[in-house]
């Protein structure tokens, strides 16, 4: 098992788009993937408890990654939250 505290940079937290694309790449991994936030326990895997636990940008969340591939999973769902979900994170 795998447990890392990473940082929401997107300037819109996990709103429906970056919540879905978190939660499809969470998919295509066999382990468990759980995320906590505000002693809350979400299944990283569900678009709708991820977008629903609220999580704003700034927000530090702990990520945990159990199972056969768990490094794989830490490894792309840790860069995918801090490259900012597909969105722009710098203002002009």
């Amino acid at each position: 098992m795998l447990s890392k505290k990473i940082t929401v940079i997107n300037p819109t937290g996990l709103h429906l788009r970056p919540a879905g694309l978190f939660a499809s790449a969470a998919m295509k991994f066999k382990s468990s993937i759980i995320l906590r936030h505000e002693n809350k326990t979400i299944d990283a895997k569900s678009v709708i408890n991820v977008m629903a636990a609220g999580i704003k940008k700034g927000t530090t969340v702990e990520l945990t990654c159990d199972g056969e591939d768990e490094e794989k999973a830490m490894k792309t769902l840790t860069e995918l939250v801090e490259s900012g979900l597909g969105e722009l994170t710098t203002k002009y």
